[in-house]
């Protein structure tokens, strides 16, 4: 009679290292906070340096001899503001190593930017189609506070009641007389800019 042999119990499929699946636990809880996080690299410094430019930018369209004159100086005003913005943005979010295609940097940027493409097609409406430039300031003004709230919610806290301001201030536009137009918004393209720009610098590091 053959011996009975014992049966080797079944091997137990090779499970993958406790190092790896703890890699595998960071990278996914870093790429959760990444997605719910805040953008926090709004660049003060920038912000007060467009006030400034707005400022400069007041003082010259009033005195522009009409208001096709007067549109385009603010226009040019807009483009160097986005780029002004633009680049203090990138040195901010480089110095504070935080990447500029992260998730919070994308919804606040997509938030940001859909009441502005608003003001551009009523901008483009309220001049070029009924001829008028008396309601721009306070459309633009409160259309800009707008979109700084819509992205605010993705940014530190002081940066929605920065846009609340924008939005009181282009309401009280709307309805003051048509001459305040440039005051105002030498006001709040200019001062509310430097005194939240100065804010966000002092609170945030710049």
């Amino acid at each position: 009679m053959p011996a009975l042999r014992p049966v080797p119990p079944p091997r137990k499929p090779e499970l993958p290292g406790l190092g790896d699946r703890a890699l595998d636990h960071l990278r996914y809880i870093r790429e959760t906070m990444e997605q719910a996080g805040s953008f926090t690299a709004v660049p003060g410094w920038g912000v007060a340096g467009i006030g400034a430019t707005a400022l400069a930018t007041a003082a010259v369209a009033s005195r522009q001899p009409s208001a096709v004159a007067w549109l385009v100086t603010w226009l040019i005003e807009a483009a160097i503001a986005v780029s002004f913005a633009g680049l203090a943005l990138w040195r901010k979010a480089r110095a504070s190593g935080v990447p500029l295609l992260s998730g919070p940097f994308r919804r606040f940027a997509f938030s940001f930017s859909m009441p502005l493409l608003a003001g551009a097609a009523l901008t483009f409406a309220v001049f070029f189609r009924a001829g008028a430039v008396e309601p721009l300031p306070g459309l633009w003004l409160l259309l800009y506070g707008t979109a700084v709230v819509c992205g605010g919610v993705f940014s530190v806290r002081i940066v929605p009641v920065m846009g609340l301001c924008f939005m009181a201030l282009g309401a009280a536009t709307l309805v003051a007389p048509a001459g305040w137009g440039d005051a105002l918004l030498a006001a709040g393209f200019g001062g509310l800019h430097i005194v939240f720009g100065l804010l966000i610098a002092r609170r945030y590091g710049g």
